[in-house]
Protein backbone atom coordinates (compact mmCIF):
# COMPACT_ATOMS: atom_id res chain seq x y z
CA UNK A 1 0.00 0.00 0.00
CA UNK A 2 1.37 3.47 -0.87
CA UNK A 3 2.00 5.80 2.03
CA UNK A 4 -0.61 8.66 1.03
CA UNK A 5 -3.58 5.98 1.25
CA UNK A 6 -2.53 5.15 4.66
CA UNK A 7 -2.08 8.87 5.79
CA UNK A 8 -3.83 9.31 8.60
CA UNK A 9 -4.67 13.60 9.22
CA UNK A 10 -2.33 15.25 11.41
CA UNK A 11 -3.52 15.55 15.27
CA UNK A 12 -6.97 14.04 14.13
CA UNK A 13 -6.16 10.91 16.76
CA UNK A 14 -5.60 8.48 13.91
CA UNK A 15 -8.06 9.56 11.87
CA UNK A 16 -8.34 8.76 8.16
CA UNK A 17 -7.66 11.56 5.39
CA UNK A 18 -10.77 11.85 3.55
CA UNK A 19 -10.22 11.37 -0.32
CA UNK A 20 -12.31 13.04 -2.90
CA UNK A 21 -14.74 10.50 -5.58
CA UNK A 22 -12.18 11.18 -8.43
CA UNK A 23 -9.33 9.86 -6.82
CA UNK A 24 -11.48 6.34 -6.94
CA UNK A 25 -12.06 6.87 -10.99
CA UNK A 26 -11.24 3.65 -12.80
CA UNK A 27 -11.65 2.70 -16.12
CA UNK A 28 -11.69 -1.09 -17.65
CA UNK A 29 -12.44 -1.74 -21.58
CA UNK A 30 -12.47 -4.67 -22.93
CA UNK A 31 -13.40 -6.33 -26.98
CA UNK A 32 -16.07 -8.39 -26.76
CA UNK A 33 -15.66 -11.91 -29.05
CA UNK A 34 -17.92 -14.90 -29.95
CA UNK A 35 -17.08 -16.68 -27.44
CA UNK A 36 -18.79 -14.41 -24.80
CA UNK A 37 -22.13 -14.43 -26.74
CA UNK A 38 -24.84 -16.26 -26.37
CA UNK A 39 -27.28 -18.06 -28.74
CA UNK A 40 -28.90 -14.18 -29.73
CA UNK A 41 -25.40 -12.68 -30.25
CA UNK A 42 -25.75 -11.30 -26.92
CA UNK A 43 -22.72 -11.22 -24.38
CA UNK A 44 -23.87 -13.21 -21.99
CA UNK A 45 -24.72 -10.48 -18.37
CA UNK A 46 -21.99 -12.73 -16.44
CA UNK A 47 -19.16 -11.33 -18.99
CA UNK A 48 -20.56 -8.02 -18.18
CA UNK A 49 -20.83 -8.45 -14.65
CA UNK A 50 -17.67 -9.78 -14.30
CA UNK A 51 -16.29 -6.73 -15.58
CA UNK A 52 -18.21 -4.52 -13.56
CA UNK A 53 -16.95 -6.12 -10.46
CA UNK A 54 -13.57 -6.06 -11.37
CA UNK A 55 -13.71 -2.31 -12.04
CA UNK A 56 -15.74 -1.37 -9.06
CA UNK A 57 -12.97 -3.09 -6.96
CA UNK A 58 -10.23 -1.01 -7.87
CA UNK A 59 -12.27 1.96 -7.35
CA UNK A 60 -12.51 0.80 -3.94
CA UNK A 61 -8.98 -0.11 -3.15
CA UNK A 62 -7.87 2.73 -4.67
CA UNK A 63 -10.12 5.21 -2.56
CA UNK A 64 -9.18 2.59 1.22
CA UNK A 65 -5.74 1.60 -0.18
CA UNK A 66 -7.01 -1.62 1.48
CA UNK A 67 -7.86 -5.24 0.29
CA UNK A 68 -11.84 -4.71 -0.57
CA UNK A 69 -14.70 -7.62 -0.96
CA UNK A 70 -17.74 -6.98 -2.71
CA UNK A 71 -20.16 -7.46 -0.12
CA UNK A 72 -23.77 -6.73 -2.84
CA UNK A 73 -24.76 -5.75 -5.90
CA UNK A 74 -27.87 -3.46 -6.57
CA UNK A 75 -30.23 -3.83 -9.11
CA UNK A 76 -28.22 -4.62 -12.74
CA UNK A 77 -30.46 -3.66 -15.41
CA UNK A 78 -29.79 -4.70 -19.22
CA UNK A 79 -30.72 -1.65 -21.08
CA UNK A 80 -29.38 -2.92 -24.47
CA UNK A 81 -28.25 -5.67 -25.50
CA UNK A 82 -23.97 -5.75 -26.57
CA UNK A 83 -22.70 -7.66 -29.46
CA UNK A 84 -19.32 -9.79 -30.59
CA UNK A 85 -17.12 -6.94 -32.06
CA UNK A 86 -18.00 -4.05 -29.62
CA UNK A 87 -15.70 -2.21 -27.52
CA UNK A 88 -17.21 -2.15 -23.94
CA UNK A 89 -15.80 0.39 -21.53
CA UNK A 90 -16.70 0.44 -17.94
CA UNK A 91 -16.34 3.32 -15.55
CA UNK A 92 -16.15 3.44 -11.62
CA UNK A 93 -15.95 5.78 -8.56
CA UNK A 94 -16.53 5.66 -5.17
CA UNK A 95 -20.00 7.48 -4.50
CA UNK A 96 -20.59 7.14 -1.22
CA UNK A 97 -18.74 6.01 2.22
CA UNK A 98 -19.58 4.64 5.15
CA UNK A 99 -17.79 3.56 8.47
CA UNK A 100 -15.96 0.17 6.93
CA UNK A 101 -18.18 0.31 3.55
CA UNK A 102 -18.83 1.90 0.83
CA UNK A 103 -20.67 2.12 -2.66
CA UNK A 104 -19.71 2.17 -5.94
CA UNK A 105 -21.03 3.27 -9.22
CA UNK A 106 -20.27 1.76 -12.63
CA UNK A 107 -21.86 2.72 -15.76
CA UNK A 108 -21.09 0.74 -19.19
CA UNK A 109 -20.75 1.39 -22.53
CA UNK A 110 -20.65 -0.70 -26.06
CA UNK A 111 -18.70 1.16 -29.03
CA UNK A 112 -19.18 0.22 -32.71
CA UNK A 113 -15.39 0.47 -33.64
CA UNK A 114 -16.32 0.78 -36.86
CA UNK A 115 -19.01 3.23 -36.62
CA UNK A 116 -17.75 5.01 -33.22
CA UNK A 117 -21.69 4.91 -31.91
CA UNK A 118 -21.15 4.70 -28.23
CA UNK A 119 -24.08 3.31 -26.27
CA UNK A 120 -24.88 3.56 -22.54
CA UNK A 121 -25.67 0.02 -21.66
CA UNK A 122 -25.65 -0.44 -17.98
CA UNK A 123 -25.67 1.04 -14.72
CA UNK A 124 -25.37 -0.19 -11.39
CA UNK A 125 -23.90 0.11 -7.74
CA UNK A 126 -21.57 -1.73 -5.76
CA UNK A 127 -21.14 -2.00 -2.24
CA UNK A 128 -17.59 -3.09 -0.53
CA UNK A 129 -16.34 -3.46 2.49
CA UNK A 130 -12.22 -2.83 3.28
CA UNK A 131 -10.54 -5.68 5.37
CA UNK A 132 -7.83 -6.54 7.28
CA UNK A 133 -4.99 -8.98 7.00
CA UNK A 134 -7.29 -11.10 8.94
CA UNK A 135 -10.08 -10.55 6.88
CA UNK A 136 -12.10 -8.28 9.39
CA UNK A 137 -13.74 -5.19 8.08
CA UNK A 138 -11.98 -1.78 9.14
CA UNK A 139 -12.73 1.74 8.98
CA UNK A 140 -12.31 3.52 5.50
CA UNK A 141 -11.53 6.92 4.63
CA UNK A 142 -14.71 9.57 4.19
CA UNK A 143 -15.10 11.03 1.12
CA UNK A 144 -14.75 14.40 0.31
CA UNK A 145 -17.02 15.90 -2.40
CA UNK A 146 -15.53 18.60 -4.28
CA UNK A 147 -18.58 20.16 -6.73
CA UNK A 148 -22.25 19.69 -6.86
CA UNK A 149 -22.52 16.61 -9.15
CA UNK A 150 -19.81 14.90 -6.27
CA UNK A 151 -22.09 15.81 -3.18
CA UNK A 152 -25.49 14.52 -5.50
CA UNK A 153 -23.68 11.41 -5.96
CA UNK A 154 -22.96 11.37 -2.08
CA UNK A 155 -26.54 12.34 -1.05
CA UNK A 156 -28.14 9.16 -3.89
CA UNK A 157 -25.83 7.12 -2.39
CA UNK A 158 -26.70 7.54 1.24
CA UNK A 159 -30.74 7.05 0.41
CA UNK A 160 -29.91 3.76 -1.27
CA UNK A 161 -27.68 2.59 1.97
CA UNK A 162 -30.51 3.34 4.27
CA UNK A 163 -33.18 2.01 2.32
CA UNK A 164 -30.65 -1.15 1.91
CA UNK A 165 -30.72 -0.98 5.74
CA UNK A 166 -34.96 -0.93 5.91
CA UNK A 167 -35.24 -3.97 3.25
CA UNK A 168 -32.95 -6.20 5.70
CA UNK A 169 -34.74 -5.05 8.70
CA UNK A 170 -38.25 -5.95 7.16
CA UNK A 171 -36.53 -9.17 5.85
CA UNK A 172 -35.62 -10.05 9.39
CA UNK A 173 -31.80 -10.08 7.94
CA UNK A 174 -28.76 -8.10 9.01
CA UNK A 175 -25.78 -6.92 6.91
CA UNK A 176 -23.40 -9.62 8.87
CA UNK A 177 -25.92 -12.17 8.77
CA UNK A 178 -27.18 -12.52 5.22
Amino acid sequence: MTEHRQKKSAGSGGKLEARPPRASESVISELMMPNQVNGLGHVFGGVLLSMVDRVAAVAAMRHTGRPCVTASIDRVDFREPIYAGELVTCRARVNYVGRTSLEVGVAAEAENLLTGTRRHTNSCYLTFVAIDEQHEPVPVPPLRPENDEDRRRMREGEIRRRNRLKLLEQLGETEEGR
